[in-house]
């Protein structure tokens, strides 16, 4: 069974377990929605005291969902708020100061807390799977927000509206307009927070590099239609080797054949080796991370570190970096960006989206990012624009 992340075995998520959940919402999701009753119309909760965030799915969710958790933290700083997430992403909250209580969605006797909690606001971040609205409904709070984007409309009293053609930081955000609160034009970095205990793990790991400088190259994807290939990343490493950079390797247990072809004889193959956080770490101290449309690329933006990026499938628009510092490479195919909802068709054209990105493209940009970054440098670049 293919592992969807990054880390060692304790973070590791296998393809089974999501697909079940997928298959469950798909078969019970619809009916348990329709049997409960309308809820719209209820009493706006103005000043909550305890709130729950509902947040399952993906790392990149995880990750661009925290600055909407710091928002509600300055704006309710005594309101006690408890996320509900996955056990696949849930190691981002350690990343943010601004929650109380981490549950887990795929946790039964932890999902049964979660509903049995008194909350006052409860805020579902789930874009179209319907079982999170569920339990947002069978919590019973006074005020339940989230997107009407199909039967989970009757479930919320303030549903809102969802856009595809929005950054998806700026669409969490905008969960928190029934309260008041408006989106800023920008989102300052880094919004991560590293442990100290975990910085000191990441550098017992890059070790072997003595100090030096390095450049960070991610192969992996949660679908095979992301991957641009072990090979064009080892091309690409070489070259940027033969500019004078460092090369580390990231991924999950899955990368690391992929990640010994890339690193070479002279590069570090930290895939396998690392966990989210211990790899968000590694991140932090990188000048530069390639990766396609992933999990850890959102990490990269959380902590203000430049990127270059691979987009075919995915909407670029939603999940596309967006800082000064960022690249983003995409052919722009007319059958592209196909992914809906998370949902990715089988592709007749072999990802020619993907595959016909070349070794020089990503070469170039990384070498531009890395001039301009030296230009200032090398402080993090501190806003990342939510609107253009």
């Amino acid at each position: 069974m293919l592992s969807l992340f990054v880390g060692n075995a304790r973070d590791n998520v296998t393809i089974s377990r999501i697909e079940l959940l997928k298959m469950i919402d798909g078969l019970l999701g619809r009916l348990i929605a329709y049997s409960l009753p309308v809820s719209r119309g209820g009493v706006l909760v103005t000043e909550p005291r305890s709130l729950l965030v509902i947040r399952p799915g993906g790392i990149g969710d995880a990750v661009l969902l925290l600055p909407t958790l710091a928002a509600l933290k300055g704006r309710f700083p005594e309101a006690r708020i408890t996320v509900l997430a996955e056990r696949r992403n849930a190691a981002i909250f350690d990343l943010s100061p601004a929650l109380d209580r981490l549950l887990l969605y795929d946790k039964p006797r932890e999902l049964l807390t979660a509903v049995r909690g008194r909350y006052d606001l409860v805020i579902d971040s789930e874009q179209w799977h319907r079982l999170s609205a569920v339990v947002a409904r069978l919590t019973m709070a006074t005020t339940r927000i989230g997107y009407g984007t199909n039967e989970r409309a009757r479930l919320f009293t303030h549903p809102l509206s969802y856009r595809q053609d929005d950054y998806e930081a700026l669409s969490f955000l905008r969960l928190l307009e029934p309260l008041g609160i408006t989106p800023p034009a920008t989102i300052t970095v880094p919004f991560l927070v590293i442990p100290q205990e975990t910085k000191k793990r990441a550098a017992a790991l890059l070790a072997p590099l003595a100090g030096r400088d390095y450049l960070l190259l991610f192969p992996g994807a949660s679908i095979p239609e992301r991957r641009w290939g072990g090979e064009r990343f080892e091309a690409l490493a070489r070259r940027l080797e033969g500019e004078g950079w460092s090369i580390v390797v990231v991924g999950g247990g899955e990368d690391v054949a992929a990640g010994a072809l890339i690193a070479g004889d002279s590069g570090l193959n930290l895939a396998g080796e690392s966990t989210l956080v211990e790899t968000a770490a590694i991140i932090a101290g990188a000048q530069l991370l390639v990766s396609g449309d992933s999990g850890l690329l959102h990490l990269a933006v959380g902590l203000g570190i430049p990127t270059v990026s691979l987009f075919g499938p995915g909407r670029q628009e939603k999940w596309g970096p967006r800082g000064k510092g960022d690249a983003v490479i995409n052919h722009q195919f007319t059958c592209s960006p196909c992914t809906t909802f998370g949902s990715t068709p089988e592709c007749p054209l072999q990802a020619r989206c993907m595959a016909e990105i070349s070794v020089d493209e990503l070469l170039h940009a990384a070498l531009r990012r890395l001039r301009e970054k030296s230009g200032i440098r090398n402080k993090p670049l501190d806003i990342i624009p939510l609107f253009r």
